[in-house]
């Protein structure tokens, strides 16, 4: 009998399909991803490889703003995830109706939007932007005397305005994961491991990431962790990036930046719990059954597509 991966791999091209997986899935799904010619990368590249392949179906394994991202960019294809209940809390925490309603008190201010967040939220905003790109587009912005509306994430945002010093109003969302983060456990940490780099994704609170040797985006850490010359780094992101980490730098060492705290039950308990329900299963049943479909408003996606197209242009 196939494997799951075997059987996998046949469905995907008997459908001219094709997967494309975020560095904080399972290392299975990941290595599948890369062996049957899809990639493993943030949600925009992850939808821009979808949209420039020749594959009809794109199987997103992520979370379900992910998807929407693919079907903006790629309205014509059939966009699936492996479980539509997997989501994120930055995107729950930007409600459309309310933060529409906070976008309208505030007229004079250019609205970005951060990538994780609902199509929505991307077609009410005139910017998307990604971890990698937000400061550079705030400055361009900044340079420009635009006022900016930033959502969701907070620290991300608090990150962004202590860089450019741009005139930014936060909404108030947080990632549950880079939140649990603790400075003072950190502190603890690197006198332990005194020669360690610190890397921080601008997602945790500002007392982390004023720790941080480098904080970058997912693929800005794992460059990091290849480039630099340390051999030992303290980790504060999702811990599903280990396996990219130790793809291109198997000769380091990585330590999970500890999320122990008053009330916490785990010491390193880094790995977001939506991302942690996908899995070769879900995987294979939806190809065989084509579920878990991502559809859009038509009108809701040209606003939304507007939004990041302008984030390409810049980055092109």
């Amino acid at each position: 009998m196939l494997s799951i991966q075997e059987q996998i791999k046949s469905e995907l091209k008997k459908q001219n399909a094709i997967l494309v997986a975020h560095y904080y899935v399972s290392p299975e799904l990941q290595t599948l991803a890369e062996e049957t010619g899809g990639i493993v990368s943030d949600s925009l590249e992850m939808a821009r490889f979808g949209k420039n392949s020749k594959a009809q179906t794109i199987v997103v394994a992520g979370v379900k703003f992910m998807g929407e991202t693919a079907k903006i960019l790629s309205p014509e294809k059939t966009i699936l995830v492996l479980d539509t209940s997997a989501t994120c809390s930055l995107d729950e925490d930007c409600p459309i109706k309310e933060f529409s309603e906070f976008c309208d008190q505030h007229p004079d201010r250019v609205v970005v939007v951060y990538a994780n967040t609902s199509a929505a939220v991307k077609a009410r905003a005139d910017w998307v932007v990604t971890s990698g790109s937000a400061l550079s587009v705030v400055k361009h912005l900044k340079d420009q005397g635009k006022k900016i509306l930033w959502a969701p994430d907070k620290h991300l945002g608090n990150y962004v305005q202590s860089q450019t010093n741009a005139d930014m109003l936060l909404w108030q969302g947080s990632c549950v994961v880079h939140e649990r983060f603790k400075a003072d456990a950190i502190i603890a940490l690197k006198q332990k491991y005194s020669n360690a780099a610190v890397l921080v994704h601008p997602e945790s609170p500002k007392e982390v990431v004023d720790l941080a040797d480098v904080v970058g985006s997912t693929t800005a850490l794992i460059n990091a962790v290849k480039d630099r010359d340390e051999q030992e780094f303290i980790i504060a992101t999702d811990n599903g990036i280990f396996h990219k980490m130790r793809e291109v730098a198997p000769g380091k060492k990585l330590i999970e930046a500890p999320t122990m705290g008053e009330g916490a039950d785990c010491e390193s308990c880094a790995h977001c719990e939506w991302m942690a329900m996908n899995n070769l299963d879900n995987c294979l049943d939806t190809l065989k059954n084509k579920n878990n479909e991502i559809i859009i408003d038509s009108s809701i996606n040209q606003e939304a597509q507007n939004s990041i197209q302008k984030l390409l242009d810049f980055t092109s």
